[in-house]
């Protein structure tokens, strides 16, 4: 594959508050040097206080991605990382005044919406793909969760999702480079248990989340005590369950877009390697966890 490295046009800032911290943030993402890769800055620290997007930075991996470089952290990073790695942007820089990135609507949507208005930068310098010399896999016997990580003449990503769930059932979901990211990966949103939502409450994350910027997944019998406690409290009268398992404030972008997610979050979690990953992944029941220790798993590798 022959293809120059880009970068951004300009930067683009974004506003919102942070899934898990429930903090408001101005996030600005902008153009970097080739070879720069993408690093994210905390403004609000100083102009020292970087991190690079690489695996061994990885710290915490609960509901989403944190990356860190004491004593300062960025949370959930997945969905930036995915649109900047589906939209073929090699080098930006991801410049934040708080600890996490804004969740927006749950998706890649803005962000896909946002880069598209403007042509993307030739940087003249052929871009680096990361290509293995041999496959790596990581399995969880526990959770039964894998990824697997094999040479190929082109990248691509297969998953296959599975929480044992008569309302989402098995959903498999494909990316390549033929595939419209925009269009059909970006806009897919992020997703909730209803039946965790005091789980996470009362271990401090979700925060910033509420019944617009997650799928609320009803997979048990829930009744209508409970459908009303909610609505009270977070303002929604008219809060109830739909036919097909969900909560109504929301309708799906895609059948399968839980399925869809998990691809957009494995496409960004992947980027940690370092580039563009020139390799045939498959996973089997991903999530933060076991996506960034395949990503590690490929930069020991080529160490």
């Amino acid at each position: 594959m022959n293809c120059n490295q880009k970068t951004l046009s300009k930067t683009y800032t974004f506003r919102g508050h942070g899934l898990h911290t429930g903090k408001p943030v101005k996030m600005k993402v902008g153009p970097a040097p080739a070879d720069a890769g993408i690093t994210f800055l905390r403004s609000d620290l100083g102009d020292d206080c970087r991190v690079k997007a690489f695996a061994e930075n990885v710290t915490t991996t609960t509901r989403s991605t944190t990356i860190s470089d004491y004593p300062y952290s960025v949370v959930t990073i997945e969905h930036i990382m995915s649109a900047l790695t589906g939209l073929g942007i090699d080098n930006a820089l991801v410049s934040l005044d708080n600890d996490e990135v804004p969740i927006l609507d749950g998706s890649a949507r803005l962000y896909a919406e946002a880069f598209a208005k403007d042509p993307l930068v030739d940087q003249g310098v052929s871009r680096r793909y990361i290509s293995l010399p041999e496959a790596v896999e990581v399995r969880d016997e526990k959770s039964g969760s894998w990824v697997r990580v094999e040479p190929s003449d082109h990248p691509s990503i297969d998953v296959t999702v599975d929480f044992g769930s008569r309302v989402l059932g098995v959903q498999s979901a494909h990316w390549d480079e033929t595939v419209d990211y925009a269009r059909e990966i970006a806009p897919c949103r992020t997703f909730v248990f209803f039946h965790e939502l005091h789980f996470l409450f009362k271990n401090n994350l979700i925060k910033g989340g509420d019944v617009d910027n997650a799928i609320v997944v009803v997979e048990h019998p829930v009744g209508e005590e409970q459908i009303r406690e909610m609505a009270e409290s977070i303002h929604r009268p008219g809060l109830a369950v739909t036919p097909e398992g969900y909560l109504n404030t929301i309708r799906l972008h895609f059948p399968d877009e839980i399925g869809r997610h998990k691809l957009l979050d494995i496409i960004g979690d992947m980027r940690l390697v370092g580039g563009f990953l020139n390799a045939k992944v498959t996973a089997y029941k991903p999530g933060h966890t076991i996506n960034t220790l395949a990503a590690k798993a490929v930069r020991k590798l080529l160490k």
